[in-house]
């Protein structure tokens, strides 16, 4: 899955098995959906989505 590091600025390619599913609740409890990965340099890498790619997604949620 492609995320873009902010600190190289540049995409990375990460392994469907190193993400991980979250969601974050915005103004007017709103459901945001997202995925979290780290890259090989320690950057934390988020990345939002759509809720239909967000639920076809086989990657277990961050608790």
């Amino acid at each position: 899955m492609q995320f873009y590091n902010v600190k190289k600025r540049e995409k990375v390619e990460i392994p469907d098995s190193e993400v991980k599913k979250t969601t974050y609740e915005v103004r007017g409890g709103q459901i945001r959906y997202a995925v979290k990965a780290v890259d090989t340099d320690g950057m934390n890498l988020t990345k939002f989505m759509k809720k239909e790619d967000w639920d076809a997604l086989d990657a277990p949620m961050v608790d």
